[in-house]
């Protein structure tokens, strides 16, 4: 019998398909660097499950995100980037400075590592919730949508993602109710605009979920107002919820430094606190979470890990790299 092939060293893993991931991959392939992306659910991300992006510069028209993510998933291909989907469960370093990835489908080694995992939906953590996934509790509006044509819908949530949302839903819901906790919403203005204007929208303020209804499907949701205590009951055919996310960060506890929130520190550099571990995008404290900042956060950790490489004479690439340009 004959032992088991060992899997070749990557110069570069990263972990996450979204955005930042791909440019990383679109960079440090087109540098010249043995790369390997991995992502454990859609390629694209979040941004590929988008109605519409239209703050992305470059298309005056927007785009559906779907486009942009087949776009930036070609062009990674294109400049020998290899994607493959897995889900890490963990990392550690091997004697000789050499990174080993766990994923559901096997080991994977790497001289360097950049996490661009991002977000994932936060869970109201109510009874009914997990029950109901797949059975009229939703996460996307874009995926979901569909299925709920001439029939009424909760959002829960008030910031850009619920009240978008709440928008795509009213191309096949008949009504769409958002919760929102606060008397007001956290909302860019020009979206709010856009729902107040719609006909389809209707909003419940200063109100939390306490129980989402329904045995095969959803039938409604039991409601309590936070400033008077009155308990009530909604009616509706499906529950969509965003009500903000976390950071896919679980797999890294104990091995880099996070804030108290699961965030990833990182230097103006996209360093870690972990040498050769870099991180970009969603995953990774910062100011602002948008397609254009994971965009530049991707191709500065690609800087960042080919110097790394360079400076410690790890790369495995043939001389004459085209490098980072």
């Amino acid at each position: 019998m004959t032992a088991p092939e060992k899997p070749s060293t990557m110069d570069v893993i990263i972990i996450g398909g979204g955005p930042a991931g791909m440019t990383s991959a679109i960079y440090c392939s087109r540098a010249g660097l043995s790369t390997l992306l991995l992502e454990g659910a859609v390629m694209g991300g979040q941004a590929a499950i988008a109605d519409r992006i239209d703050n992305y510069p470059g298309f005056p028209n927007g785009i559906s995100g779907a486009e942009l993510a087949a776009m930036m998933e070609q062009q990674a291909r294109r400049f020998g980037a290899v994607l493959a989907s897995d889900a890490v469960s963990a990392i550690s370093r091997e004697e000789g400075g050499i990174f080993n990835i766990k994923g559901g489908n096997g080991e994977y080694l790497a001289r360097t590592i950049i996490i661009a995992s991002g977000t994932e939906h936060r869970r109201l953590g109510i009874k009914g919730e997990e029950e109901m996934i797949g059975k009229g509790v939703s996460f996307c509006a874009t995926c979901d949508g569909v299925f709920f044509r001439g029939r009424k819908v909760a959002v829960f949530g008030g910031g850009d993602s619920a009240v978008k949302e709440a928008l795509f839903l009213t191309k096949f819901a008949t009504k769409v109710v958002v919760v929102h906790r606060r008397d007001k919403l956290r909302a860019e203005k020009v979206i709010q605009d856009e729902a107040f204007a719609n006909p389809k929208i209707s909003f419940i303020w200063d109100t939390i979920p306490l129980e989402i209804s329904g045995t095969d499907e959803v039938t409604g949701v039991q409601l309590k107002n936070v400033k008077s205590g009155e308990i009530s009951e909604l009616s509706v055919d499906g529950v969509f919820v965003f009500v903000g996310t976390s950071p896919g960060t679980g797999y890294l506890r104990g091995l880099i430094e996070m804030d108290e929130s699961g965030y990833i520190i990182t230097d103006d550099k996209m360093k870690t606190s972990k040498e050769g571990i870099f991180a970009a995008g969603d995953v990774r404290r910062k100011l602002l979470r948008q397609v254009s900042t994971a965009v530049g956060d991707g191709a500065v950790a690609a800087r960042s890990a080919e110097e790394y490489l360079s400076e410690h004479h790890l790369t495995s690439s043939p001389p004459g790299g085209r490098g980072l340009r």
